[in-house]
């Protein structure tokens, strides 16, 4: 764990070009099916309602088949973005580095520097996950109140795209209920914390936004 902390506590990570404010499943072939391919970013109080929930998911459009041998990028890493003062600039981040079959997790902290670039902290609040591989029953770890996963899940985006281009088309007007999940038997990488409310700070109220970021 030393030598991976003086690794990375070099390390400079310079965001991709994009933000992503709701789902997102088909990029330009430059980014789509990497770990920087962010599908979706959920935030919600947890079943913990002293707890929020942060999720990243990356490589949409994953078949089953396709899941068994899909990994995170470890030359990415995932940073969620929390403002709490109300000006839209990051009061805190939480950074996750995968590494050697395991998710590193650092934060919630303050960034040593906002916007596009960052550089990893390993001197925050840090935890470890096992990778969950594909298939198996789901692996997290808790420690300092935070609960981390990491690993393949089934992708919880609904969408009903043939009936959408039916509408866009002219040749419908509305969506069926429940109409048809275009999305089903496809899966995601996934990437959960959970941390307490007392560590985001602030007067109730969050914005928050992902990132991805490669070296």
């Amino acid at each position: 764990m030393k030598n991976f902390k003086f690794i990375l506590g070099v390390g400079v990570f310079a965001a991709a070009s994009f933000f992503f404010l709701s789902a997102d499943h088909i990029d330009a072939p430059a980014v789509q099916g990497g770990t920087s391919d962010i599908t979706d970013f959920y935030a919600f109080q947890g079943e913990d309602t002293n707890n929020l929930v942060f999720v990243a998911n990356v490589q949409g459009l994953l078949s089953p088949t396709a899941s068994a041998s899909a990994s995170f990028d470890e030359n990415v890493m995932i940073e969620f973005n929390i403002d709490n003062t109300g000006d839209n600039v990051e009061d805190l981040v939480i950074q996750a580095i995968p590494r050697d079959g395991k998710m590193y997790f650092f934060g919630p902290v303050a960034p040593g520097t906002t916007g596009l670039s960052s550089t990893i902290l390993t001197n925050a609040t840090q935890t470890v996950v096992d990778i969950t591989a594909y298939g198996e029953t789901a692996m997290t770890e808790s420690s300092n109140g935070i609960t981390a996963f990491a690993g393949p899940r089934d992708d919880p985006f609904f969408f009903d795209f043939n009936q959408y281009s039916a509408i866009i088309g002219g040749t419908a007007t509305a969506f069926n209920n429940p109409g048809t999940d275009t999305f089903a038997g496809s899966n995601v990488m996934s990437i959960v914390i959970e941390v307490p409310k007392a560590m985001i700070g602030g007067s109730g109220t969050i914005n928050t936004w992902v990132e991805s970021k490669s070296k």
